[in-house]
């Protein structure tokens, strides 16, 4: 997963919102049951180098039938050995399309030496749990299958049929889960929606300010510059040096910025960003709202990065190589430019544009692999009503701000395919200390109960339309 950047402008405007605390600290054994699962999960490596997806699909699903589920709901559907994906269907009465509820297994790596302690092994300290893949993905992943054993328990009966996918290769690797079971086994997680991570809550100086719904991401797309020139030795230079025209097309780009253009989403999330927040750039917020958007409102707000990522696509140089001997004149020079672009931005139409920016016919613009767009998700009221209803009955006076995500996730291919995924987890996470991917990750056990309770009362709601207490 790659969360969005934090909204810094909303977050420090809201610190009235509630104190974080552990609100009926004692162990339930549906919690119970959560954490022992999260436990479970942690403590299977699953990186794309040495670890085992497929043993931790089965862990689950030796979970979920021992818990009721008919075997014949559960699979563990694996393209590869070690890249076993879970499948589980709990009945619902038909009346609706399935809901999805996804997550992924695989983990980023993690080196023991790079840890405080065993980044394989569940810790609970301090009032978190640590562990590689406590925040990413696997508080989820654990959440979703502790509560669908929880609806099992309680008998819940559903409008719809409740799919849950745990997969592979999310974080990297060649066998991502979510595109081999839409390739090769579509009926088993074709649903009306899904929810997945990408969204998430925030906490500033101890206090819990946002609960955020990602409905779309970028599109990723990365180029490869590349000029070529006959070169020859190096004590005969000639103004003609791939070098330096790559340079100075490189120069070109990164004076230029692509036009400010809101979509759906964006538009939600500064319209909401600006009616929750009485901070600086709440004027410039509600400026550029307008139509058509105030070019120095939208100048200010550009020098903040995610600000600038959210107002527009954007392509950076990330690698350069030149060259071939310091004694001869380079016969190439290539660089790498990534961009992310707008959901709604043509691939196609982006290269045209570097082309032109770059303004020099001996640079060649060549996509490195095809993009895989995906359309936002609608931001409906069937959807986003429950969500925010139960935001305040858990957390009062926080708002719901739908957000468009800079980085990716595996909601790219499930909306590519038709399927509304929204990234919602109710997961509150310290926006100035995030160890996602990083050293001694972790969650706050507070966080990891309330999510647990959010999700359960998420799932309720959008399968049988009536909100838990």
């Amino acid at each position: 997963m790659k969360r969005h950047a934090p909204t810094l402008t909303l977050v420090t405007a809201l610190l009235a919102a509630p104190t974080l605390d552990a609100r009926d600290a004692a162990v339930s054994p549906v919690r119970q049951l959560a954490r022992d699962i999260y436990k479970e999960l942690i403590e299977i490596n699953t990186t794309d180098s040495v670890g085992d997806n497929t043993a931790a699909a089965e862990a689950m699903a030796a979970r979920l039938t021992s818990a009721g589920l008919p075997a014949a709901d559960v699979q563990v559907l694996a393209p590869h050995a070690g890249k076993g994906n879970l499948v589980a269907r709990m009945r619902g009465t038909g009346q609706r399309r399935p809901l999805l509820l996804l997550a992924h297994l695989d983990v980023v790596e993690a080196r023991r030496d790079d840890w405080s302690f065993d980044p394989f092994v569940f810790r609970e300290q301090d009032g978190y749990f640590y562990g590689r893949g406590s925040s990413d993905d696997k508080a989820m992943a654990a959440i979703f299958v502790a509560n669908l054993i929880r609806c099992l328990q309680e008998g819940f009966r559903s409008d719809r049929d409740i799919i849950l996918a745990l997969t592979a290769d999310e974080e990297g690797g060649e066998w991502n889960g979510v595109s081999f079971l839409l390739e090769e086994h579509r009926p088993l997680i074709d649903a009306e929606l899904a929810l997945n991570e990408g969204g998430g809550g925030h906490i500033k100086d101890g206090r819990r300010v946002v609960n955020t719904v990602q409905a779309s991401e970028k599109v990723f797309q990365s180029f490869r510059l590349e000029v070529k020139n006959p070169g020859g030795h190096s004590s005969l230079p000639v103004p003609d040096n791939a070098i330096y025209r790559l340079a100075a097309g490189l120069g070109r780009l990164a004076a230029f910025r692509f036009p400010v253009r809101l979509n759906e989403v964006t538009r939600a999330f500064f319209t909401r960003s600006a009616a929750a927040s009485n901070g600086a750039d709440t004027a410039d917020m509600k400026a550029i709202l307008s139509q058509p958007a105030d070019a120095a409102a939208a100048l200010r707000l550009s020098q903040r990065a995610y600000y600038n990522a959210l107002l527009r696509t954007t392509c950076v140089a990330t690698r350069l190589d030149a060259g071939h001997a310091e004694n001869a004149l380079p016969q190439t020079a290539r660089a790498v430019v990534n961009c992310r672009m707008l959901p709604d931005e043509s691939p196609e139409a982006v290269r045209t544009t570097l082309t032109s920016v770059l303004a020099d016919e001996k640079i060649t613009v060549t996509p490195l692999a095809p993009a895989k767009p995906s359309p936002p998700s609608p931001l409906t009221p069937a959807v986003l009503g429950p969500i925010e209803r139960l935001t305040q009955a858990l957390w009062p006076g926080v708002p719901v701000v739908p957000v468009m995500s800079t980085g990716a996730t595996d909601s790219l291919y499930l909306r590519g395919a038709g399927i509304p995924v929204y990234g919602v987890d109710g997961l509150f996470e310290n926006i100035d200390d995030v160890r996602a991917h990083g050293r001694d990750e972790r969650l706050s056990v507070a966080s990891f109960y309330e999510g647990q309770e959010f999700l359960h009362r998420l799932v309720k709601a959008l399968s049988s339309g009536v909100e838990a207490p």
